[in-house]
């Protein structure tokens, strides 16, 4: 604990750089051993079965949209194979929906299956967005979306308030 009796968590971040040459799973596997539960964050990858099988706990994922419309979807597989940076893949996505004239923007966190995109839906959160918004801040609204979704998720997870309901749901309480 410092200050004001707060605790504080550590928690592991490792950035993998992946292309469709290159499978890291077996990097990954070395690296979560031992842990409650893996979370990807922009990973633009699809988990082998053979990895969640191997892995045997629960994969969160966060996505840039509401499933279970917009899975996986073109412009980021566009974006990713030509550029391995994943902030420009959002903001690729986001200027996508921005020219589309779009008046809401979402996040939908997930658990991971091996069918894209595809798994119990966790939480989901969604911003209003208008002609006002410019490019910069429809970015920043759907960046914010996506970590206040996350965070809710894995809050809720972590409180064992997410329970597995019928085949491919979740109850959140």
């Amino acid at each position: 604990m410092i200050g004001w009796g707060i605790p504080i968590h550590e928690i592991p971040y490792h950035y993998l750089s992946t292309s469709k040459e290159k499978n890291v799973e077996d990097e990954i596997l070395g690296l979560v051993e031992d842990t409650d539960f893996l979370v990807l964050a922009r990973y633009m990858q699809v988990l082998s079965g053979n990895f969640l099988k191997r892995y045997g706990m629960d994969v969160i994922n966060i996505h840039h949209g509401l499933l279970p419309s917009f899975k996986g979807g073109n412009p980021s597989r566009q974006a990713g194979s030509m550029f391995q940076f994943p902030n420009f893949v959002l903001s690729f996505l986001c200027f996508y929906a921005f020219e589309a004239g779009v008046k809401l923007i979402g996040a939908t966190t997930h658990f991971v299956t091996e069918e894209l995109d595809g798994g119990p839906i966790i939480e989901q959160m969604v911003e209003r967005v208008s002609h006002k918004d410019n490019l910069p801040s429809f970015i920043q609204k759907s960046e914010n979306l996506e970590k206040q979704c996350l965070m809710k998720a894995i809050k809720s997870y972590c409180e064992l308030r997410v329970l597995p309901y019928q085949h491919n749901r979740t109850v959140v309480f």
